[in-house]
């Protein structure tokens, strides 16, 4: 009879000393039920009075400043077409000789190349010819006019020798004019010295950028023989948006870099404002005239540039005092109400606060606060990236 007795103790004891264990120890809180445990603020950076002593954090407010604003842009730089010359031959032929290569410098009328061809000494022979018939016909004109006097000529023998002096005098002027276009003077053949190799000169000044055929190659009207480029023409064709163009005008100062090569710095000054967008992109092309020295800059070139606006009277903070994150900028600003923390005395508390930055100057910067913000706010001018370093710290342990 033991055995029915032994069960049914057991599970008293069992069921009392679980009751007791409970009972015994003390209540835990249940946080996610009463709501005490404070849930950090993911823009609040805390730091205690060592801290900030220790890195040197420096408050300061945001301060109204006289900027001179500014508007960066893209563009390029471009040569009108004025100032660029494809050189042809105006006579076919056979490449004789090249006079310069890549990157030589060549005067207005230098010959950058020669060609030759035979058939050259054919106008050439033509107008000597042409000169020998007018001193025969001057000859004819002048006897029939004696004769005519006399009454020994008739008037139509007169009137034939004069129309012939006169189609061979306008021959003369056509063959003078080809000669001319072929670089030779026409008063230098007259001692019967003809020229078969033509000089192909270069119609303005400038750098050779390119030399498109080879000695030996045939030429004709269509061949490009060189090219030659004035770089003392060169400006920017910079691609500014509708809203941004009534802030400019002529004479604005523009400084740009070349956009793969920002090592150096170059001037130029507004001349015209474009008139037209370019395509869908709603951009307006404004005209800018490089100024100084243009050494390495090249037609075609992609340029970053900024230009240069109006002063104007602007919210603004030292430049140190905006720290970026994950492409979105910041200011800290010192939290007056520290409420929250009455058990933590000798902290400081920051709120990180977007905003979007405008143009720089002398060592400010132009801020708009995307959230309201005190007229007597403090901000952490000096020592900004230590605090967001501080909060990103802190993010990365929580829980």
């Amino acid at each position: 009879m033991k055995k029915y007795f032994v069960y049914p103790l057991l599970f008293v004891v069992l069921f009392c000393s679980c009751g007791t264990g409970k009972t015994d120890q003390p209540e835990q809180p249940d946080t996610h039920e009463t709501g005490d445990a404070h849930e950090e603020d993911p823009n609040i950076a805390e730091l205690t009075d060592e801290q900030v002593k220790t890195i040197g954090i420096q408050l300061g407010a945001i301060e109204e400043k006289q900027l001179t604003s500014a508007l960066k842009t893209n563009g390029v730089l471009r040569v009108p077409n004025q100032n660029k010359a494809a050189i042809n031959s105006l006579y076919s032929g056979v490449i004789r000789s090249l006079l310069v290569q890549p990157g030589n410098f060549v005067k207005k009328g230098q010959a950058i190349a020669t060609v030759a061809n035979p058939d050259f000494i054919q106008v050439q022979s033509e107008l000597i010819g042409v000169r020998s018939k007018i001193q025969l016909a001057e000859l004819e004109v002048n006897r029939q006019r004696e004769l005519n006097k006399g009454n020994a000529g008739a008037l139509k023998n007169l009137q034939s020798a004069e129309s012939e002096l006169r189609t061979l005098r306008t021959m003369q002027s056509t063959l003078s004019q080809q000669v001319r276009l072929m670089g030779v003077n026409p008063d230098r053949l007259a001692d019967g010295k003809l020229v078969s190799v033509l000089s192909i000169t270069s119609p303005i000044s400038g750098v050779v950028s390119n030399v498109a055929v080879k000695m030996g190659s045939y030429v004709d009207l269509s061949t490009v023989v060189a090219e030659v480029v004035d770089n003392s023409s060169l400006h920017l064709d910079l691609f500014v948006y509708e809203k941004d163009l009534p802030k400019l005008k002529n004479n604005q100062t523009i400084h740009f870099a070349i956009t793969n090569n920002a090592v150096k710095e170059y001037d130029a000054k507004i001349f015209s404002l474009g008139s037209s967008f370019e395509g869908a992109s709603k951009a307006v092309t404004v005209h800018a005239m490089v100024e100084g020295d243009k050494t390495g800059l090249i037609d075609g070139m992609n340029v970053t540039a900024v230009i240069s606006l109006e002063k104007a009277t602007v919210p603004a903070v030292p430049a140190e005092a905006i720290v970026n994150v994950a492409g979105q900028d910041y200011i800290f600003v010192k939290v007056q109400d520290s409420a929250v923390h009455k058990g933590e005395e000798g902290m400081i508390r920051f709120e990180r606060v977007a905003v979007a930055k405008g143009g720089s100057d002398i060592g400010y910067t132009e801020i708009t606060t995307l959230k309201e913000v005190a007229a007597n706010a403090q901000v952490v001018t000096k020592g900004a990236f230590f605090v967001s370093a501080k909060m990103t710290n802190t993010e990365g342990h929580s829980h």
